[in-house]
């Protein structure tokens, strides 16, 4: 079992056959998975934060949150000290954990193609 979840995991060597369908389909899933927990990680963070040192509501602070973590901005306009420094260290993070929720979820997808590509590249190379 844990051979079969280390394989789902790592990504098979360029000179493999590609996995099947299904392998894959599960592999993706589990892609997905980590990132939405990367996402509601990073979404957490940003709702305790501005609810606690941009003295907000939990649903303002949610809004904003959703709002900086995507790249959109603030939404309500911060008083305090801490709420301030809060909010530009929070979007520091965002733009860098947004980013690795991307690449987590389509690793796998640019895997297979690259490595798809490969092969029908290498093909043609076995003079």
């Amino acid at each position: 079992m844990r051979a079969d979840r280390q394989r789902l995991f790592r990504f098979e060597h360029h000179q493999k056959p590609l996995i099947g369908r299904r392998e894959f389909m599960v592999r993706q899933l589990r892609y997905a998975t980590f990132s939405l927990f990367i996402l509601i990680f990073s979404i957490g963070i940003g709702i305790a934060g501005y609810h606690v040192f941009g003295r907000l509501s939990w649903i303002d602070s949610f809004l904003n949150a959703a709002m900086i973590l995507t790249g959109m901005g603030p939404v309500d306009h911060l008083d305090t000290p801490g709420g301030k420094l809060f909010a530009a260290f929070y979007a520091l993070f965002s733009g860098v954990a947004f980013l690795t929720f991307v690449a987590v979820l389509f690793a796998p997808v640019y895997h297979r193609f690259l490595h798809r590509f490969h092969l029908s590249d290498g093909e043609d190379d076995e003079d």
